[in-house]
């Protein structure tokens, strides 16, 4: 199958990406390259498993730190090489403080302290926030520098240590249900009324890339959702679609969602 063949399946903000992983399974199957990635997001891995599925020469395994990793690491390498002894590089970023006002910090506070501190956002896996502070499983690589250079987190001062994988608090997501009456699964409409805003405030993030179902970026308003999508919208967070219920005898569906808090 040809590139360009290729793309026709993907989003064209993914070609970027696209041609990395496509360069990352070539290696692997024709030059005997083993090639090991900083985090993925669920849709760059299935993307990487659809190249990789279309090269009998080549394997990939996923690693991401915990049993319910999100975002994960992946190995690439030629399908005669043994993986189960692979060491993924992730280590855990154990975030503390003396300070009270830590239990009222959230995964985005402790994410854009990461970033803001130059650090990629492919090279955090998932953040595992408590009370107590964060477990922030990373790439090997950047633990000295965070060490050295992280002393806060949104104005509360923190200590940082590397902590081996066996170590790690895992905290599962926190889902709040609730079941709406929405005349169509159109993104737009079933957006609004979970993050309660007007149709028209919900059009513009929507319209300006901000929106991804399924971790596939998504611009139309009028995308039809299904169950088991999960849409992350930037600046509002994020939900999943649980279950369509049925349509009621007035033609509204009804949905259950779980939105993530």
């Amino acid at each position: 199958m040809s590139r360009r063949e290729i793309y026709e399946h993907f989003h064209p903000d993914e070609k970027a990406f696209v041609d990395r992983a496509s360069e990352w399974v070539e290696r692997a199957a024709e030059r005997h390259e083993t090639k090991r990635t900083d985090f993925l997001d669920p849709r760059q891995a299935h993307i990487l498993f659809t190249l990789a599925n279309r090269h009998p020469d080549a394997q990939v395994v996923l690693g991401g730190g915990s049993s319910q990793a999100e975002r994960q690491r992946a190995i690439i390498a030629p399908d005669y090489r043994s993986l189960d002894d692979e060491d993924m590089g992730i280590s855990v970023l154990d975030i503390t403080s003396d300070d009270k006002r830590i239990s009222d910090l959230d995964h985005g506070d402790y994410l854009g302290a990461l970033l803001g501190l130059g650090i990629k956002r492919d090279k955090i896996g998932d953040l595992h926030v408590s009370e107590e502070g964060c477990h922030a499983l990373i790439a090997d690589d950047i633990g000295g520098f965070l060490i050295g250079h992280m002393k806060q987190a949104h104005r509360v001062d923190v200590t940082v240590s590397v902590r081996p994988l066996s170590e790690l608090r895992e905290v599962v997501s926190v889902v709040e249900e609730q079941t709406l009456s929405v005349a169509s699964m159109r993104l737009d409409g079933v957006a609004s009324d979970v993050f309660r805003l007007s149709r028209t405030k919900i059009l513009a993030p929507i319209k300006a890339g901000r929106c991804r179902v399924s971790w596939k970026p998504v611009e139309d308003p009028s995308f039809q959702l299904k169950e088991g999508d999960i849409v992350s919208m930037k600046g509002f967070g994020r939900f999943k679609v649980l279950e369509v219920e049925g349509v009621s005898k007035s033609g509204r569906i009804r949905v259950r969602i779980g939105k993530f808090v």
